[in-house]
């Protein structure tokens, strides 16, 4: 093991994702990830709690940009328009490295129940950042929470298409992005 390699939390999440498919999650011991990674147990400490938490890495950034966007948003922006803002935002961590790494994450989480209760969570999680974003530019309550879980569906399926496309195009997440949210936004015109 060297002495010290830069992304130290990038390559656990990378080590503990090859894991978690390899040989499932139950199996993958924080001792293994660490090895794979090339740091040690105390590293990875120093950066997670424990194994469950690697799949919500870069959770609060995501989240951050999510509510900054939300909170830039122009004056007079409908709910909707604020979400869109904040998707935009969040669009700017959305590089190649997430776009291979997909489907590798994909297929850890569908290895265990743990992991898809983490994953709900997660949603969940940005769900109430968008919220408590748009309820601090007025918007009442219920109409924050359903334009927030528009926005968090939204961003899965913008995820979901983009990460599973073709790998050599250069588009970009926020198209995706704005594109679902669309979609929703018809979708849910049409509910009556």
């Amino acid at each position: 093991m060297g002495r010290w390699e830069p992304d130290a939390r990038g390559r656990l999440v990378l080590a503990a994702v090859d894991l978690f498919t390899e040989q499932g999650y139950d199996a993958t011991t924080v001792a293994q990830i660490a090895e794979r990674a090339g740091v040690t147990k105390s590293t990875f400490f120093r950066h997670f709690p424990d194994k469950r938490e690697l799949l919500v890495a870069g959770q609060e950034a995501l989240s951050r940009l999510l509510t900054e966007g939300i909170a830039e948003a122009p004056d007079g922006a409908s709910p909707l328009e604020a979400v869109a803002g904040g998707l935009v935002r969040a669009s700017t961590a959305m590089g190649p490295a997430n776009r291979e790494f997909a489907p590798r994450m994909k297929a850890a989480i569908a290895t265990s129940t743990e992991l898809q209760e983490r994953d709900a969570l997660k949603s969940v999680s940005l769900a109430a950042a968008m919220t408590a974003a748009l309820v601090a530019r007025g918007v009442p309550d219920p109409t924050a929470a359903l334009a927030s879980e528009l926005g968090v569906l939204a961003f899965k399926r913008a995820f979901a298409e983009w990460s599973e496309g073709d790998r050599g195009a250069e588009d970009e997440f926020a198209g995706y992005a704005l594109a679902a949210l669309d979609e929703l936004r018809a979708a849910s015109a049409s509910l009556g």
